[in-house]
């Protein structure tokens, strides 16, 4: 497991940017942590990083947001009310990930038994401050090397 900090919003885009340079993909981001840790700001730092230039919202009532840019597609789903496998499938979950995209997936704890095996977890836990934040990611091989 890596563990690091950001302190600010525009600190955990960095921290998504330079994580975003590393991926290959498929891969899947699985995002565990409360309401207001940060996800959809990470995603944000995600698809900059990927070369995406556009304007990344929380897909909490879509379930899914797709996003596209000249290599590779991002889609940024929310798992918060998917509560069955049929929940799953239906959203697109698999097929998006079997066309060789980065899936970012917000409240990854309902779907975790579906989670494929190259998927990096990352845990966030409110900072010291109001907005500083802890990250801890776990799995997909070189994490190690996403602070570089």
């Amino acid at each position: 497991m890596f563990i690091t900090k950001t302190s600010s919003v525009e600190e955990t885009e960095e921290l998504a940017q330079r994580v975003a340079k590393k991926l290959s993909t498929p891969v899947v981001i699985a995002f565990f942590g409360g309401l207001g840790m940060g996800k959809t700001a990470f995603t944000k730092g995600l698809a900059k990083g990927l070369g995406i230039d556009c304007e990344v919202t929380s897909p909490t009532f879509a379930i899914v947001h797709e996003y596209h840019g000249k290599k590779v597609s991002l889609y940024h789903f929310d798992m918060y009310r998917v509560e069955t496998w049929d929940d799953l499938y239906s959203s697109g979950f698999f097929d998006y990930y079997r066309e060789g995209a980065v899936i970012s997936s917000e409240w990854s704890e309902n779907i975790e038994n579906a989670l494929p095996e190259n998927t990096l977890r990352v845990y966030i836990e409110r900072g010291e401050t109001e907005n500083g934040r802890i990250f801890k990611f776990e799995g997909y091989g070189e994490y190690e090397n996403f602070v570089c």
